[in-house]
């Protein structure tokens, strides 16, 4: 994998090529650290999580890029890079009018005071824009992207009928609800069944029940879990393009006495895809554990 790394302040991820030029910079304006190697605070993870990746940081720091003035691809040389980092960055030339901040004739005001108001406004550009993010609309619900659950194994379910018991899972989000097929006479079954669900502006987490599928009663029930995806939203939201790093792990859910987890959840880039796997306990139930792999996909993929 190569080495990816961050522009704190700024809030956008940068490849080993740029990074030398953003710290040419200075520090006020770009504040370059390594993705996997330098730790990250609060609130640098807040702050990107908050911008919203390096195509919506973008969409503020370009918007008025001219049609004449062509970003520079992987094989520029150093001095084209220089000049158009340096005209986005630190002389502002793509922003919008109103955001731009210059210091004025006979100004005293210092260079880390000017990039502290630009980012304070960018800031505030970016919450002003966040209502306007790309979504779809089904009837009155607006929805953000969609989420792949892969519904891998059962391990150990719980006995619904004499012997054994007929199995299946149900996901709900919202007022979706789907389900994988009945496995029959299988206390571990593997079902390696994919299920799309579309994730609200408003989401909560993914309601998981398995039932024991009974033809002349009502479908027993063999445990249930909530299932937390905005560790994965969030995470895969932050770094934006996920096809622009190698395989890498950007995110984790954490075990905890109050969640159904067996072990902690890791979020990866695998593939140029943002994927989570989650090993679960059923519960209220006397046993059982689930195995599924989730995958996030934003809408315009």
């Amino acid at each position: 994998m190569g080495l990816v790394f961050r522009s704190a302040n700024i809030g956008v991820f940068i490849c080993l090529k740029c990074c030398g030029v953003h710290r040419s910079l200075g520090t006020h304006i770009s504040k370059v650290l390594s993705v996997t190697l330098d730790e990250w605070s609060d609130e640098e993870v807040d702050s990107m999580i908050e911008i919203g990746g390096n195509a919506s940081a973008n969409s503020i720091y370009e918007a008025f890029l001219p049609d004449t003035c062509s970003k520079p691809g992987p094989d520029v040389n150093h001095d084209q890079r220089m000049r158009f980092i340096r005209a986005k960055y630190e002389l502002q030339e793509f922003l919008k009018p109103s955001l731009r901040i210059t210091s004025g004739k006979g100004s005293t005001k210092s260079s880390a005071f000017l990039t502290s108001s630009l980012s304070r406004k960018i800031m505030d550009s970016f919450r002003t824009n966040s209502s306007s993010q790309t979504m779809f609309q089904e009837g009155m619900v607006e929805f953000i992207g969609l989420l792949k659950v892969t519904i891998k194994k059962g391990t150990n379910l719980a006995i619904r009928d004499m012997m054994s018991s007929d199995p299946y899972v149900v996901l709900n989000l919202g007022k979706q609800k789907l389900q994988t097929t009945v496995m029959n006479s299988n206390l571990n079954p593997v079902w390696n069944q994919e299920l799309m669900l579309s994730v609200p502006e408003s989401y909560g987490p993914v309601k998981l029940q398995v039932y024991d599928y009974d033809t002349f009663s009502a479908d027993d029930i063999m445990g249930e879990a909530d299932i937390d995806i905005q560790p994965l939203i969030t995470s895969a939201m932050a770094f934006g393009d996920p096809e622009m790093f190698g395989d890498m792990q950007i995110g984790k859910w954490l075990k905890s006495h109050d969640n159904p987890l067996i072990d902690d959840s890791i979020i990866n880039i695998v593939d140029g895809k943002v994927k989570q796997e989650v090993q679960i306990k059923l519960q209220n139930v006397e046993s059982g554990e689930l195995e599924l792999e989730m995958e996030w996909l934003p809408l315009d993929q």
